[in-house]
């Protein structure tokens, strides 16, 4: 706590703001008039500031931040301070935030699973994907019992349970029970196609189906029939393949009633009918 006569004596410095001591010398310290043990005190002081603004300045050359809008600001009066990501502007209140925000721009994924070697750009979600491996699975639906290793995860699972669908599309209102499935509908109206293959340079608008795509050229078949052994690259293809054994034929004409065991073979038997009476 600073005595009265010190904080008396701080007042005679010719500075406007708190921040603004860092920026004095001995001349001005001198010219002030400062009793001697008030200097001792304020060489400290000044000491302590410009280490933190040499270190402040290091971060943010490390995190490329060099425009006066993205270092950060502080309002003095209410002590809220706001880091900028130089990258897209967005604002943070702490300046942790903005490193593990800017791990996002840069692709640096410091965290890895010790298991899979699975990579990730924040600690927690490092924490978060360990419990697959180990079995932890706390949280659990009141509804089926289901047991989830992330509480996320069961909030979302709830949704098949009460109905909700709290993300919808903008152009056709189409509701979806997460947030990324709708990122991946919106695709659709976009046309958007982000994910190609390296080898034949085909577009797809989900991760998932260029990963199954991959198997074409690589070979991978990792399913197989229980009965004949027939191997596949797709899990699709597995279950299609399956109904010959078991004659199942879910797909079946509306107006006489034959039946086929994949949509596509429907899909053709109706243009038949369609010919006839459209």
């Amino acid at each position: 706590m600073i005595s009265p006569h010190i904080s008396t004596s701080l007042d005679k410095l010719p500075y406007t703001h708190t921040f603004d001591i860092v920026q004095l010398n001995l001349t001005h310290l001198f010219n002030a008039n400062i009793p001697i043990k008030l200097l001792f005190f304020l060489s400290e002081y000044i000491l302590i500031f410009k280490l933190f603004d040499f270190y402040q300045g290091t971060l943010n050359e490390e995190l490329h931040v060099h425009s006066p809008e993205c270092r950060n600001s502080c309002d003095i009066h209410s002590g809220e301070c706001s880091y900028g990501c130089a990258v897209c502007n967005e604002a943070f209140s702490r300046k942790s935030t903005l490193i593990t925000k800017g791990r996002i721009h840069s692709g640096d994924h410091p965290y890895s699973c010790e298991v899979c070697n699975k990579v990730f750009s924040h600690k927690i979600t490092l924490i978060r994907h360990r419990r697959i491996h180990n079995g932890d699975h706390s949280y659990s639906c009141e509804v089926c019992n289901k047991a989830f290793s992330q509480k996320s995860a069961l909030i979302t699972h709830r949704r098949i349970h009460s109905g909700d669908r709290p993300y919808s599309c903008e152009v056709c209102n189409k509701a979806f029970i997460q947030k990324s499935a709708l990122i991946t509908h919106r695709r659709i109206h976009s046309g958007d196609r982000p994910y190609s293959c390296e080898v034949c340079n085909k577009t797809f608008s989900q991760k998932s189906h260029l990963i199954t795509h991959r198997r074409i050229h690589s070979g991978d078949r990792r399913y197989s029939c229980e009965v004949c052994n027939k191997e596949f690259s797709h899990q699709n293809s597995l279950i299609r393949h399956r109904r010959i054994h078991s004659g199942d034929r879910p797909y079946s004409c509306a107006a006489c009633n034959k039946g086929y065991r994949q949509e596509s073979n429907l899909i053709k038997h109706q243009r038949l009918h369609c010919d006839d009476h459209c």
